[in-house]
């Protein structure tokens, strides 16, 4: 009786030995993970050190730019809505992404975190630039000796003189009579040309 209680419990012991290795090995992968985890967030930690008196001069008035680490399986470090820094498979190259309507784009990929910093700091400019240009509500001409007319001007209505006004109504009642005359003569022409060959309406 006792011999057959021992064998119905050792293969309930075989069992929760498995889960438990199961469980460990689990436990296991995920420090694993984790480990990666914290590795990436403090690299990513230590570009946005670097990146920080760049933060700071941001005028207070630009509001879309981000400058944060997500959490996640991969952290990043997020420039903006469209522009991060994230490590590559190797665990130690910086790579400073942008996704583009063709896809994402890489503007910057090096192991030392100083060069990733300036070029993200160009963009940041360039940004801030931009954002400038569309504020002042125009961007330099192509030609050269190409004044822009401001935009206060632009919108302003035309004033013609009172001088001018006069010419102007004339002439283009001028252009009317003319087109009126000239229609009358075509008709003419076509009436006296059907009359010619015999044909009548």
């Amino acid at each position: 009786m006792q011999d057959d209680k021992a064998t119905a419990m050792k293969p309930a012991g075989v069992l929760s030995d498995a889960i438990r290795d199961v469980k460990n090995a689990a436990a296991d992968r995920s420090d694993v993970v984790v480990d990666l985890r914290d590795a990436h967030r403090m690299r990513l930690e230590l570009l946005a050190a670097e990146l920080e008196p760049v933060f700071a001069d941001v005028p207070a008035a630009i509001d879309y730019f981000d400058f944060t680490i997500s959490s996640g399986l991969q952290p990043r470090l997020w420039i903006d809505a469209v522009s991060h820094v994230a490590l590559g498979r190797d665990r130690r190259t910086y790579r400073f992404l942008r996704d583009t309507r063709t896809g994402r784009m890489v503007l910057a990929e090096s192991t030392d975190p100083k060069r990733v910093a300036e070029q993200v700091t160009r963009y940041i400019a360039e940004r801030i630039v931009e954002r400038q240009q569309m504020m002042e509500g125009g961007t330099e001409s192509a030609l050269p000796d190409f004044a822009r007319v401001p935009s206060a001007e632009a919108h302003a209505p035309v004033r013609v003189p009172e001088r001018q006004l006069w010419p102007n109504l004339l002439s283009g009642f001028g252009l009317i009579v003319a087109g009126a005359v000239a229609g009358i003569a075509l008709m003419a022409a076509l009436y006296w040309l059907s009359l010619a060959a015999g044909v009548r309406f």
